[in-house]
């Protein structure tokens, strides 16, 4: 189901919770929110729709991926970037990895290690700092 975007910096800067096998209906909203939006966003954190669970998705050209609990084990390459988010107006500048290690579960709860670079990783590091109150 779509969901309405949250713009409540109160309720985006509380720390997220592990998601469990229960909160399987968040991630099909997540789904169905990012698609919605998809001219002007390619990721989403749980907490953009009133969630406060560790779930995000994010689009891989016409493919959107979940990953719930992801946590992110190696990152290299620093670099400098400035970010906006559906959830705020504004850009603000933050610091982003060119490369990521996320171990996560998959949308069945199976886990799973990837590696991702670039935008895809940026993404990613974005919607992470959702789940720790982060506001960017």
């Amino acid at each position: 189901m779509i969901k309405s975007i949250n713009h409540d910096t109160t309720l985006l800067s509380q720390k997220s919770t592990p998601a469990t096998p229960q909160d399987a209906q968040v991630i099909q909203d997540l789904l169905d929110t990012l698609e919605a939006h998809k001219d002007n966003c390619v990721g989403m954190a749980a907490n953009m729709i009133g969630v406060n669970k560790r779930i995000l998705v994010f689009r891989i050209g016409m493919m959107s991926m979940p990953m719930i609990n992801p946590v992110i084990t190696k990152k290299s390459g620093k670099y400098a970037a400035e970010e906006g988010c559906l959830s705020l107006v504004g850009e603000r500048p933050v610091e982003r990895f060119q490369d990521i290690k996320v171990r996560f579960l998959d949308k069945n709860f199976e886990p799973h290690t990837q590696t991702f670079s670039d935008f895809v990783a940026e993404i990613i590091e974005h919607e992470m700092d959702h789940f720790e109150g982060i506001l960017i």
